[in-house]
């Protein structure tokens, strides 16, 4: 049985929304940034970052592996993309933009930046952040219109978004003025497998 280590509300979360997606038996662990720094977490990923998924022994780390691998390993689930090579390509278009681009745009709003020490410098890489944040967000609210999914049909590319915009309302980005956006994200609040990943996290 699949084992993901994940903490409250991190990237992770959207591993747990595929796992319940797939509905193949699985288990969870939470685990606090303090117990991600201990010995024992590190044995598990040295970076001391969830995800992490363990599987008969095996451990495998980095959200994009990890959901990569759940879609390969249960294509039944057709949260891989429609079977064909372009499809697969448009679902790892979008986890490449939201690992690689969006992602790491929230750090300097998670504290990456309060090492300059100016209070000046850190308000305009926060100001310089949400603007690009805000631009990402335009992105993807124009690729859903189509299907109301980033990549034409429910992949797991979905659940990284929306973690994403849980985040950015924590931070209360501007996402006004974003119609398939916000309906994407009724629709996702209203999944029961993303309803039981928020709520097994604390955090329905």
């Amino acid at each position: 049985m699949m084992k993901l280590y994940s903490s409250p509300g991190a990237c992770s979360l959207a591993d747990h929304i595929v796992l319940e997606w797939i509905g193949q038996p699985y288990s969870v662990q939470l685990v606090s940034r303090e117990e991600r720094a201990t010995a024992e977490f590190r044995r598990l990923n040295p970076a001391g970052a969830v995800p992490v998924l363990e599987q008969d022994g095996w451990v495998l780390t980095q959200n994009v592996a990890i959901l990569s691998y759940l879609a390969d390993c249960h294509p039944g689930a057709g949260l891989g993309g429609d079977g064909s090579h372009r499809s697969r390509a448009e679902v790892n278009r979008w986890l490449a933009f939201l690992n690689s681009d969006m992602h790491p745009a929230f750090k300097p709003l998670f504290g990456a930046v309060n090492y300059l020490g100016d209070p000046a410098a850190i308000d305009k890489a926060h100001a310089n952040s949400a603007k690009q944040l805000r631009a990402m967000f335009e992105r993807c609210d124009a690729d859903l219109a189509a299907t109301g999914w980033l990549a034409g049909q429910r992949s797991i590319a979905d659940p990284y978004l929306y973690v994403m915009l849980r985040w950015a309302r924590a931070l209360k980005l501007d996402l006004d003025g974003l119609p398939h956006l916000a309906g994407f994200e009724q629709t996702m609040a209203a999944d029961p497998g993303v309803k039981k990943s928020l709520q097994a996290e604390g955090l329905d």
